[in-house]
């Protein structure tokens, strides 16, 4: 993956290096608030966001006490993070001219163990997420190690670059669902659903962020030919990898359908291979699609 000629964006906040005040919500409280919140059914984001209203709003927050990398050797991963944003505030802003929405583009967060967020408290364990109330992406890059780690994902070397930038294209794919009202929509047809339901119809908005990461990729490789040989099925293999059943068994020895919220390997692959090769947002309507 070439990126020296993508377009950059400085919409980034680097929170790496700092750590949390004592006081406020605590790791314990945190760790019992995500238990809960997975034994019921319910985004944990939700209810740790609960958690800071009940404590009186006394949160933790962020202090910087080691700077992020700088001088020296260059922070590869801040210049990729720059570079994926950037292109796709250009792609999606071409596409958004296109009907009556203008594009706003997000910011990303990177940190490192644990920050704040308008949705609650961002911890590394959660991976990288959309927090639409900020309309922020939050990323710690450690998540990166552990996609090669835990999950085989994506092999070694430069083509691990290109999976790392569809993880953060999928979650600027929800980022343009907030913009086109779908999240909302979305959230309010949850509510009264039942466990199962409410997480097909997450499984379909995933793998729609799936397809609309796919659209960019494929509108940036027609503007600026960034990628290698080895580049899309690095990605494919990565989507597989984070797959729903492949985590269930890995972590559980079974896999539980019910209980998926991101999708099968085969849907991700899927969603994103769709968007890749069409480059139409209408081909990523995954809530009419068949056989999902």
């Amino acid at each position: 993956m070439r990126i020296d000629q993508l377009p950059r964006s400085d919409r980034i906040e680097d929170r790496r290096g700092a750590r949390l005040r004592r006081g406020g919500i605590g790791l314990g409280t945190l760790i019992i608030a995500g238990l809960i919140a997975w034994a019921l059914g319910i985004n944990p984001l939700l209810v740790i966001g609960g958690l800071e209203v009940l404590t009186g709003g006394q949160s933790q927050q962020s202090q910087p006490t080691t700077p992020a990398p700088s001088g020296g050797a260059p922070d590869q991963t801040k210049k990729l993070v720059s570079a994926v944003l950037g292109s796709a505030d250009a792609q999606w802003a071409a596409l958004f001219k296109q009907g009556s929405v203008r594009y706003q583009p997000p910011t990303l967060v990177m940190f490192s163990g644990a920050t704040s967020s308008a949705c609650g408290f961002a911890q590394a364990a959660m991976g990288p997420f959309y927090c639409p109330l900020d309309r922020k992406v939050y990323l710690d890059t450690a998540f990166f190690a552990d996609m090669q780690r835990r999950f085989g994902a994506c092999g070694t070397g430069q083509a691990c670059e290109f999976a790392q930038a569809y993880v953060i294209a999928h979650e600027i794919g929800h980022h343009v669902q907030n913009l086109l009202g779908i999240l909302p929509k979305l959230q309010q047809m949850q509510s009264g659903m039942s466990r199962g339901e409410a997480n097909r119809l997450q499984v379909m908005a995933e793998l729609q962020a799936d397809c609309f990461a796919g659209i960019w990729a494929n509108r940036t490789q027609q503007k600026w030919k960034f990628l290698d040989p080895g580049d899309i099925e690095a990605a494919l293999q990565t989507a597989s990898a984070i797959g729903d059943d492949r985590i269930q068994r890995r972590t559980r020895g079974y896999v539980v359908p019910d209980g998926f919220t991101h999708g099968s390997a085969q849907q991700r692959v899927r969603w994103f291979t769709i968007g890749l090769k069409s480059g139409d947002v209408a081909k990523c309507n995954t809530f009419d699609a068949p056989q999902l």
